[in-house]
């Protein structure tokens, strides 16, 4: 997993938002190991597209509340 991301993320916020989940409580309800939770909530790794859906629908918010990418113009 070479270079950090741009993109960032809402994901452990949001996680404590919704009644305290856990990383593994949230790893398996989108079912992958908790490691990649860990790894996508520090910018490490970037999710499928399909992946971020997932998050989103299991956090019960938009794909857009969970990721953000920068504006270059800013």
């Amino acid at each position: 997993m070479g270079r950090s991301t741009k993109v960032t993320n809402a994901i452990r916020a949001l996680r404590f938002a919704h009644g305290e989940m856990t990383q593994a409580e949230l790893a398996e309800r989108i079912g992958v190991t908790r490691q990649t939770v860990i790894a996508i909530e520090q910018g490490r790794y970037s999710p499928s597209l399909e992946m971020a859906f997932q998050i989103a629908r299991a956090l019960e918010v938009p794909l857009d509340a969970v990721f953000q990418y920068p504006d270059e113009a800013a």
